[in-house]
């Protein structure tokens, strides 16, 4: 009688946990399925206030976030993936793009860049999107710790000119930090090759805008 006693509780309690389980789990299906537009629509907001740190908003009036073309460029764009480009139109005309770039030798890897380019080929902005530099040296690309990414504003193929696409300790326009020049030398490389890459395929990354 006492087996049979312990064997119904211990029946029982199976039946409460697994009830419980069931029951936590559809409580968390409900809650993901409820929170989904808001996530989706937070990674919008952050995705358009970065595009906005490189593009400024006043300059377009397109729906940039879904004025897309996807093209792959290792050599310019350090990726064998393809790379989203978002263009950016004001009544329907070209004005600018931001393109997602990777320095692939920074000092601790690679160093993901999203690089606004306006029509004409200046640059409208760059940021640091992701990297693994060294706290208090390398991570002075980031525009929180340093205005060192801003230097490349308004810079063009031509300003400076070829030669000069380089750090100070190269020979360069752009400095160095101390004791840290893999980093900004790797960064001024991506940059450069992003607007050569820009430069020669403009037309077909305004293709159908």
């Amino acid at each position: 009688m006492k087996s049979y006693e312990m064997h119904k509780n211990v029946f029982i309690t199976g039946c409460l946990l697994a009830a419980t389980a069931l029951i936590g789990t559809g409580m968390m299906i409900m809650v993901n399925w409820h929170s989904k537009p808001y996530i989706v629509k937070n990674e919008r907001e952050t995705l358009l206030r970065t595009l906005n740190s490189v593009l400024p908003a006043k300059i377009y009036n397109n729906d940039i976030l879904n004025d897309i073309v996807m093209l792959t460029d290792e050599q310019y764009l350090g990726s064998d993936k393809p790379t989203i480009i978002y263009r950016a139109r004001k009544d329907k005309k070209p004005v600018a793009a931001a393109l997602k770039t990777i320095a692939p030798n920074g000092y601790s890897g690679e160093i993901v860049l999203l690089v606004g380019i306006q029509y004409t080929g200046e640059i409208s902005g760059v940021r640091v999107v992701k990297h693994r530099e060294t706290p208090g040296l390398g991570d002075n690309i980031e525009i929180q710790r340093s205005n060192w990414i801003t230097s490349f504003d308004e810079k063009s193929l031509n300003r400076p000119k070829e030669s000069q696409w380089k750090v100070k300790r190269d020979g360069g326009y752009f400095d160095q930090f101390t004791g840290a020049t893999i980093t900004p030398r790797a960064i001024v490389d991506a940059v450069h090759k992003t607007l050569i890459f820009f430069e020669n395929n403009r037309d077909k990354i305004f293709l159908n805008s």
